[in-house]
């Protein structure tokens, strides 16, 4: 069958809603039932509604109209490519041993099997072939996690998916290494990307996960992906994202998290590049005794544009979460926070907190932070806070006085200010490469490689910071 290339004489949405039912028998092929019928509904509700735009409310900050304009190209069909995912991504950090997931312009790549067991019992491999291998699994939590009224680019995603990774750690089971997912754009044509992740952690079980979103050259591209996340009682995650992806370049992220009681988890958004990131991630607390840890860093300049948006559900007493966000925009970059808890009436004993703090470096530099409670618990501790401004003159004349140049005290201060969230990472060795990318980014010269994020090709640089930080 030949590649469906989507003309520029319709709009994306009527494109794709002209796709799926001329390939809907293509697109279901490898559908289980309950699948299918969720693929049908979601359609439905694509066509009435379509993509979100400017005048929805919590769109109103973020421009889409620029990522749904263009004509890409839409593979409906896994590529025939004998291509090693080790050609196009080398990582090699010291000390920092990985399982390694890779995809591939949207479809899961493995020289060996699309479904393999780790020897700790862990499953994980390519979504598609994991539905037919475990239905009970899909039929359990897939699509239950997202909202059903989720905005249009989950429902267009639900619909039209076709690949995306599968990760299930059953009950008592503890992830060895890191799991790390690496998602390559690496296409000459306009590609539009939509792969979906579903990531379940049985009762007492604990799961490391990095997730890295990489382009490997300065071709556009629309990434759209929807993740969803089942973590049981007693289970621990530690997930890491990292976003660098071309300045041409748009992606949608839409991540949904379901907790059970006594519950761990600590996600931690590290944003580099792009050219707009929209960043959804909604946590819902359902069993007591649960714990979240949401937190973020975004470091952007040019023209660039990202949009956190941030829901933590409190459903049920006994839960505690912490968000924390911080942004450094320089040149004419923009961003958008919107941090909403929202605690229910039988939510008592909660305790939430909720904090944005952004540095704009230039005049054109903007930011909109809208942070937010709705409280329906009379016996609660929550608290919520956002801060705009500039780098701290009394702090750089201090750092000056001893010496040190204009651009290296500017330099250090956003450093310091930056790392409240790199010490947040818990891995040592992926802590100090991650806390290089930040002082590379800082200085500028960060940007796509023709390796990975990590910059395991580049040459080793090491910044030195000889200054007690605790101090500015």
């Amino acid at each position: 069958m030949e590649k469906d290339t989507l003309q520029q004489a319709l709009p994306l949405d009527q494109m794709l809603i002209a796709q799926y039912q001329k390939n809907k028998e293509l697109i279901t092929a490898n559908d289980i039932q309950y699948v299918s019928k969720l693929r049908e509904e979601a359609f439905q509700t694509f066509m009435e509604s379509g993509f979100p735009h400017s005048g929805m409310e919590q769109w109103r900050h973020t421009d889409v109209d620029v990522l749904t304009e263009d004509a890409y190209l839409n593979e409906m069909e896994v590529p025939d490519t004998k291509k090693d995912i080790e050609e196009l991504f080398r990582c090699d950090i010291h000390n920092f041993d990985t399982e390694t997931v890779s995809m591939l312009n949207g479809w899961y790549i493995d020289k060996d099997s699309p479904l393999k067991t780790l020897p700790e019992g862990i499953v994980v491999g390519s979504f598609r072939e994991a539905m037919k291998a475990y239905p009970q699994i899909f039929e359990k939590f897939y699509g239950k996690i997202a909202p059903r009224n989720a905005n249009g680019f989950v429902q267009i995603n639900t619909a039209m998916m076709q690949d995306g990774v599968f990760i299930w750690v059953p009950d008592g089971v503890k992830s060895a290494k890191t799991l790390q997912i690496i998602k390559i754009i690496n296409k000459e044509e306009q590609l539009f990307v939509q792969s979906r992740n579903l990531i379940v952690l049985g009762k007492n079980s604990e799961l490391s996960l990095m997730h890295c979103d990489d382009s490997v050259n300065q071709q556009s591209s629309l990434v759209n992906t929807v993740t969803e996340i089942f973590v049981d009682e007693n289970a621990n995650l530690e997930l890491y994202k990292l976003q660098n992806l071309n300045d041409q370049s748009g992606l949608i992220n839409s991540t949904f998290v379901q907790q059970m009681a006594n519950s761990n988890i600590k996600t931690n958004t590290l944003t580099f590049n792009c050219g707009l990131i929209r960043n959804n991630i909604h946590v819902k607390l359902d069993g007591q005794g649960s714990h979240a840890d949401v937190l973020g860093l975004y470091l952007m300049d040019k023209q660039q544009h990202i949009d956190n948006q941030i829901r933590i559900d409190h459903n049920v007493a006994h839960c505690t979460s912490n968000e924390l966000f911080k942004g450094i925009l320089d040149e004419e970059a923009s961003a958008v926070f919107n941090g909403y808890i929202h605690v229910a009436r039988d939510a008592q004993k909660t305790n939430a907190y909720q904090n944005n703090n952004n540095i704009l470096l230039t005049p054109t530099a903007t930011i909109n932070t809208m942070p937010f409670l709705e409280i329906y618990a009379d016996d609660v501790k929550c608290s919520h806070g956002a801060t705009v401004g500039q780098l701290d003159q009394e702090a750089m004349f201090y750092i000056r006085s001893r010496g040190i140049s204009a651009a290296n005290a500017r330099l250090l201060l956003m450093y310091a200010f930056a790392a409240d969230i790199i010490n947040e990472i818990s891995i040592e060795a992926l802590r100090q490469r991650i806390d290089d990318m930040v002082k590379k980014r800082l200085r500028g010269e960060l940007s796509v490689c023709d390796k990975c994020v990590l910059h395991c090709g580049a040459p080793e640089k090491d910044y030195h910071f000889d200054i007690d930080l605790s101090k500015i």
